[in-house]
């Protein structure tokens, strides 16, 4: 059995402000407490992700570990992740106060509603 591997190469990260606008414009968008998850289906974005922090949050120490804790939360979970599909994950106020499993939680809780998860996850926890 082959094991995965969790990292987060630059190949698969969206760096450039038209992807990143066109995703947030043309995407579906889910809202939760400490984020927001945009979701495209199209090719071109396939398999990859974006991160943002507005300047709304504060400084630059609050907005670097607010991607810092999105980049962490997507790390852990990206294998169960479809790969058909590109998100956009945008930081709100409190993520850089809370825990690294707050923010793992809340995304899960996102791709759930989304129906993003590749294998039978979506159906799990619908009830709360």
């Amino acid at each position: 059995m082959m094991k995965k591997r969790y990292t987060l190469p630059r190949a698969k990260m969206i760096k450039r402000r038209n992807d990143f606008q066109h995703i947030y414009h043309t995407g579906t968008s889910y809202t939760g407490r400490r984020m927001i998850l945009c979701v495209l289906r199209a090719p071109r974005f396939a398999g990859k992700v974006a991160f943002a922090a507005g300047k709304k949050l504060g400084c630059a120490a609050v907005r670097n570990r607010t991607k810092r804790l999105l980049r962490e939360a997507y790390r852990g979970l990206q294998h169960e992740l479809r790969s058909d599909i590109g998100i956009l994950l945008i930081g709100r106020a409190g993520l850089a106060d809370g825990k690294m499993q707050d923010a793992a939680e809340d995304l899960r809780r996102l791709a759930r509603r989304a129906g993003i998860f590749a294998g039978g996850e979506q159906n799990r926890g619908k009830h709360r």
